[in-house]
């Protein structure tokens, strides 16, 4: 009984170990394309979080094209931007552009 209760406990210290090389691989891989694109600072660290929360790791998928209402939004938001309106007027703003179909 003592011998199983050893095993048992060992076989579940080695678990973790086995776990880990996955996510050592796909951090080594996400550290080797970061440096090949000559990456620092804020940049670097935003491509590291997408490449390490993708499940593919380095490879990540592309994306997907925006939905009418997301580029619609984009649109909206880079005309504000580019008018540098604040406040309620841009709220006002937004919400007509958003109405608007283009």
């Amino acid at each position: 009984m003592k011998r199983i209760v050893v095993l048992l406990s060992l076989s579940l210290l080695a678990v973790p170990a086995l776990a880990a090389a996955p996510q050592q691989e796909k951090m080594k891989a996400c550290n080797a394309d970061a440096a090949k694109q000559n990456l620092k600072g804020d940049a670097r660290k935003s491509f590291m979080k997408d490449c390490l929360s993708t499940s593919k790791g380095a490879a990540a998928e592309p994306k997907k094209d925006m939905t009418p209402q997301q580029a619609r939004m984009k649109q909206c938001n880079a005309d504000v931007a580019a008018k540098n309106i604040k406040g309620d007027e841009r709220k006002k703003f937004m919400s007509d552009c958003l109405k608007t179909k283009k």
